[in-house]
């Protein structure tokens, strides 16, 4: 018989004592490497844990991602929190229960089936013991590595799995305390970095006592190479003094940029690896009688996070502590070690709630320039936040893409060849990602070697540009180009949903265009070419929920969009219907949303995931881009890089439905594509001409009526 396979984080965390434990006054430690980033995974791996422990979430304290004290998970991205961490607490939670009722059966001398638990207390044939959890605590060998065997709950006695419980992260983010910037230890010290303005560039000279003068107070000075930091006793000075700094500080050498026509197109034939997908599919005998081909762009888009990026430090005896909100505490361990030169036995590193993120921002960048300064001033915390113009200048991109299509078409329409090539800047930079630090102030110090092209994401981790190039549609064999560039003109690295973005805005956009060229519903074209039945019934699920079959002819101003995906051809099924109102801007009504991501642990905080990925994508897709300046400056302000307001945000309609027998799919970043896509579409509808460049601007749209 072959040995039980165990959850990835379960073999590399295999002793349940790393994640579970048994605390006074009747509490249950849960430890998780996974962290909180507003999309409530921590209520969710808590409803987990007590369904299988048979033990209130109330009673639960959880530790999240702190290297000295909870199992390493890696990063918290890619919407596998539940698939991974869920997996493997939900196993360890049953194999625990299970040791716990073994001895409990050795104590009172009958067999483990005759006993059950009930909010932690051990019964018997129904009946209270005088035992429990925490009375047998020290009888059940918890380091002994995990076996995989136990039994899991079934579906059908599920407590608090599929319950819209509340969320246990909010009441300290809605009454104050529960974010890293309200951290304020004592005899605190402020700092603010310069950064590199552009690649290479070199730091003149910068004079403490000016900067003492100019900001109103007393001001330190922490100069590494071209890495500089201003200090003060208060947030307020040393917000001056870092605009006295910026006003002062001279760059010279490096790579300054020029602008250029189209951000997007500078991809197109520059240095590049190439590699070729070649993906099995259906063989078809009807000739081809026409060829359609298409070109679809994608910007760079700036994270924008509300709350710009804040790390404290702590240097004392030779040892470093560290509070971040990165989203991989142990990668960002290394890095640090790295760019240090220290043992990661010296680091500890614990995760702190931000103002959320999905992908590579600032909180791993900012947590090296708390960390040099706290070691320039031992025995003191230090706390580094980045300014408004750094969040939107410094901070990792998303990739602007290139997205080519093309498909010979027999005599229905339907595809006979299928060509794809995608150009993109790498899609994973995270610290650790390929070897590497990948810290921005790492490259600024004395002596740091130039940093070679970045590798993309492996293919084993749902590829980075690549991300959902692969159509899931009954196509013939596809042929898919993928050019990395290797050093594209702004700094890259993961976004959320990766390459998912530009490929499905893309390919469903492509789809669109093949189905209205045949004249046929969108929707019964997709159809026709889809026979996986989990990716048919959500589309004919958001169908029914929007009245897709009433709506509107099109070409008034007023446009329906649908659009389909898998997020990584692996996680969670969305379909997505889009209704809006094309005129001088784009004003978006409605969105509807049908998803399959099998077991939903949290239907109301699954739902927010969704919901919170389609304003995303909608930003993005009607509003977002990073541009250059004429004189090579990137964004500074809400001004230069706008995001979808309040009044703009449509209604958001969503439904699950998928199986509960089934193993829960990542959704957290499965509204990405589709719902850009279905934007696309749906002003393809309402104006009868297709915008095939992102965001779909007023100008853009313009510029397509006027042919």
């Amino acid at each position: 018989m072959n040995a039980p396979v165990l959850p990835a984080s379960l073999r590399d965390n295999p002793r349940p004592a790393q994640w579970i434990g048994f605390e006074a006054e009747g509490r249950v430690r849960l430890a998780t490497g996974k962290v909180e980033l507003g999309q409530g995974i921590l209520t969710a791996l808590v409803q987990i844990a007590a369904e299988e422990l048979r033990v209130p979430p109330a009673r639960f304290r959880t530790v999240s991602g702190e290297t000295d004290a909870a199992p390493e998970e890696g990063f918290t991205a890619g919407s596998q929190s539940v698939e991974a961490s869920g997996g493997a607490i939900r196993q360890v939670a049953a194999e625990v229960r299970a040791r716990v009722l073994a001895a409990a059966a050795l104590r009172l001398n009958c067999a483990p089936s005759a006993l059950e638990v009930a909010d932690g207390r051990i019964v018997q044939d129904g009946a209270p013991t005088a035992l429990d959890y925490w009375t047998l605590a020290d009888a059940v060998d918890l380091e002994r590595p995990a076996e995989g065997t136990a039994a899991l709950t079934p579906p059908e006695a599920f407590r608090y799995i599929g319950a819209a419980l509340p969320r246990v992260d909010l009441p300290g983010k809605v009454f104050g305390g529960g974010f890293i910037h309200d951290r304020v230890p004592d005899r605190l010290l402020h700092a603010r970095a310069l950064h590199r303005p552009w690649p290479g560039a070199v730091l003149g000279a910068l004079d403490e006592a000016t900067l003492s003068r100019v900001a109103g107070g007393p001001v330190g000075l922490v100069r590494l190479g071209d890495f500089a930091a201003v200090t003060a006793e208060t947030e307020a000075l040393a917000g001056r003094a870092h605009e006295a700094a910026e006003a002062r500080a001279a760059w010279s050498g490096g790579s300054p940029r020029a602008p250029v026509p189209s951000e997007p197109l500078a991809l197109v034939g520059a240095e590049a690896t190439e590699r070729l997908l070649d993906i099995p599919g259906r063989a078809t005998a009807a000739p081809a009688v026409a060829r359609i081909a298409a070109r679809y762009l994608r910007p760079y888009l700036a994270h924008g996070s509300i709350a710009p990026s804040v790390a404290l430090a702590l240097w004392e005896d030779g040892r470093l502590t560290v509070e971040t909100h990165s989203q991989g505490v142990g990668n960002l361990r290394i890095a640090l070690a790295q760019a240090l030169g220290i043992g990661t036995e010296a680091i500890i590193v614990r995760h702190r709630p931000g103002a959320g993120c999905y992908g590579h921002n600032g909180a791993d960048d900012v947590a090296l320039d708390a960390a040099l300064v706290a070691r320039a001033r031992p025995g003191r915390w230090v706390r580094a936040q980045f300014t408004r113009a750094q969040e939107l200048s410094v901070v990792p991109f998303g990739s602007a893409m290139v997205v080519d299509l093309a498909a010979e078409l027999d005599a229905a329409g339907r595809p006979v060849s299928w060509a794809m090539e995608v150009f993109s800047g790498t899609h994973g930079q995270r610290p650790g990602h390929n070897g590497r630090m990948n810290l921005l102030a790492a490259e600024a110090l004395a002596g740091a070697e130039p940093t070679p092209p970045a590798p993309d994401v492996p293919d084993a981790a749902g590829f980075g540009g690549l991300r959902n190039a692969v159509a899931l549609y009954d196509l013939p064999p596809q042929r898919i180009m993928h050019h990395l560039v290797a050093r594209p003109r702004l700094r890259t690295s993961s976004m959320r949903g990766l390459g998912t973005h530009g490929n499905v805005f893309a390919l469903e956009s492509f789809i669109d265009e093949l189905a209205l060229r045949a004249g046929e519903d969108p929707l019964a074209y997709r159809l026709s070419l889809l026979s996986d039945p989990r990716a048919r019934r959500v589309l004919e699920a958001v169908a029914e929920m929007s009245g897709w079959a009433g709506r509107p002819a099109g070409g008034d101003g007023v446009g329906w969009g649908i659009a389909f995906s898998r997020y990584k051809n692996r996680a969670a099924y969305l379909a997505a219907v889009v209704e809006l109102v094309a005129e001088e801007t784009i004003a978006l009504r409605r969105v509807w949303c049908a998803v399959d991501a099998g077991l939903v642990i949290n239907p109301d905080g699954a739902a927010n995931q969704i919901e919170g990925g389609v304003i995303q994508a909608a930003s993005w897709t009607v509003k977002e881009e990073v541009r250059v300046d004429a004189d090579g400056s990137l964004p500074a302000s809400w001004e230069a890089y706008p995001i979808l307001t309040f009044p703009e945000v449509p209604e958001v309609f969503v439904r699950f439905v998928g199986s509960a027998g089934d193993p829960s799919l990542g959704l957290g970043e499965a509204a990405v594509g589709p719902t850009a896509a279905a934007i696309g579409n749906a002003v393809a509808h309402a104006l009868g001409v297709r915008v095939r460049e992102m965001p779909l601007t007023r100008e853009r749209v313009a510029a397509a009526l006027l042919g």
